[in-house]
């Protein structure tokens, strides 16, 4: 690993610094990232779509925004979309057959405000097909790997958002976390990655997968540059009935705060059996730096945490079974070729175009939603849901903060998991309550196991991204975790 303190810019805030000083202009920089993708991404697969004209054009704009004086803080800022934000004339394919040959005809909302803020488009990020995914190895388009450990998995769904900023492919990338997608790949490929409020960021034109669960958000290497694109991305959308009517707040402004009297819990149903003992060991010493800080650790209980996955994987699937019913070859995506009738279009269309992964969870999703299984399951799961919500109210009672590890471990072998799913879908333990309470929450380097990252998650109450992402920066502050890169040299 190596250790990076300039003001370089695999940073958005480093790029922004070299920008404003007209050190480098729009287009250098993107070139600069567009040739790093080239040489170094086929080691990794975490890129679907370069679309180096596209960017270039786009950084020409920049450029001349600036020249003009019409800049923003963002203006020429490169980043990656996670490849399921519908992009005009781009393929968007949310890593799947059936969208293979998906152009969008309309933006996504976070697209649209990206291209308002100046930013400029490198390409689309692999990811889990329909985000259904805990590794980045469902893709169509093949596995993604991580840059610190190309045998191993950079987590997913949005694996390829994170892999690409963690090898320096990009200062910035968007992603999407349904369980724990955002949060489990910045752990394991050693970035910042923040899932905010339910609500808070628009998912119109984001394919959807879990509806009640989908939330946008950033990756970045460190806290302040996730308050900056969050700040772009988030903000109430009349198109998205679910969207927020809350003002966004300037993120950037309340960084610097001091974490003097600030309570934070550390839930003693974080530290059970299947904790690797060397990442509960860089959580307890990163509660200490909290505390250190003028922070003070408060013990809390989250009584149904072990009920998260079981609950999350019976509301997810069903979700999911309706939302995909809509791809059956009629009206776009893949089609089978030499359809016998309509049952036989629909048929083989589904079960060529879909992998095992979405399959498998399409018809979980349908059994959970029968008639006959509804109230057992589907029922008993949002009963579940509101005891884990009724967890955190108690919880933040008492604190402003929830502390704990993002993961059991670092990032794991490829194929690891690959016939046992259940044991995969464990990975997201500590992650998916936050989805099933529609809190923010955010995961931040904070050690090494096995010299592979291990990331910190801060859980917040309702709204209050704010304030994660001032403790997330006041911690790096401290520590210099945000500060290592993989060792990425040798990668072709």
């Amino acid at each position: 690993m190596s250790n990076s303190k300039d003001c370089a810019v695999d940073t958005l805030t480093g790029a922004q610094a070299r920008l404003e000083k007209k050190e480098i202009s729009a287009v250098e920089l993107a070139r600069h990232f567009i040739e790093r993708i080239k040489a170094i991404d086929p080691a990794l697969n975490s890129v679907i779509t370069l679309c180096e004209e596209a960017a270039i054009a786009q950084a020409e704009q920049a450029d001349a925004r600036r020249a003009h004086g019409e800049a923003g803080p963002l203006t020429g800022i490169p980043f990656l979309h996670k490849d399921l934000f519908c992009t005009r004339g781009i393929r968007t394919s949310c890593g799947s057959r059936m969208l293979d040959n998906f152009v969008a005809p309309y933006d996504a909302t976070v697209t649209e405000k990206l291209a308002a803020a100046g930013m400029v488009m490198l390409g689309k990020a692999n990811m889990d097909e329909f985000a259904m995914g805990s590794s980045n190895e469902t893709s169509f388009y093949g596995v993604c790997r991580n840059p610190w450990d190309t045998s191993r998995v950079p987590g997913g769904s949005s694996g390829g958002s994170a892999a690409a900023v963690a090898a320096g492919l990009a200062p910035v990338a968007t992603a999407t976390d349904t369980g724990g997608s955002i949060r489990l790949p910045a752990a394991f490929c050693g970035i910042s990655g923040i899932k905010p409020t339910y609500g808070r960021v628009s998912r119109y034109g984001m394919i959807a997968f879990a509806s009640s669960l989908d939330q946008g958000g950033p990756m970045a290497h460190t806290a302040e540059d996730c308050a900056h694109l969050l700040g772009a991305m988030a903000g109430f959308d009349v198109r998205d009935a679910t969207s927020l009517e809350d003002p966004v707040p300037d993120y950037t402004a309340t960084l610097d705060a001091p974490l003097t009297g600030l309570k934070f819990g550390v839930p003693k149903d974080f530290f059970a059996e299947g904790l690797d003992p060397k990442v509960a060991q860089a959580i307890e010493t990163a509660s200490g730096q909290l505390e250190s800080l003028g922070a003070r650790r408060v013990e809390v209980t989250l009584p149904h945490l072990r009920a998260s996955i079981p609950t999350y994987y019976v509301i997810a699937p069903a979700e999911a079974s309706s939302n995909l019913a809509r791809y059956d070859g009629v009206r776009f995506g893949y089609r089978c070729s030499d359809p016998q009738d309509i049952t036989d279009l629909i048929t083989r269309s589904r079960s060529e175009a879909f992998g095992e992964e979405v399959k498998r969870r399409i018809l979980t999703g349908t059994f959970v939603l029968s008639a006959g299984y509804y109230d057992a399951y589907y029922g008993r799961a949002l009963a579940v849901r509101k005891l884990i919500a009724q967890d955190f109210d108690a919880a933040f009672e008492a604190v402003d903060i929830i502390v704990g590890p993002t993961a059991p471990g670092p990032a794991f072998a490829l194929d690891t998991f690959a016939k046992d799913p259940v044991k995969m879908y464990l990975t997201d333990i500590f992650t998916a309550s936050a989805n099933l309470a529609g809190l923010p929450a955010m995961s931040i380097p904070a050690g090494l196991a096995e010299g592979l990252p291990v990331g910190l998650q801060l859980i917040g109450r309702r709204l209050d991204e704010a304030r994660l992402l001032n403790v997330a920066h006041q911690f790096q502050q401290v520590s210099d975790w945000h500060l290592m890169r993989p060792e990425i040299s040798n990668a072709h």
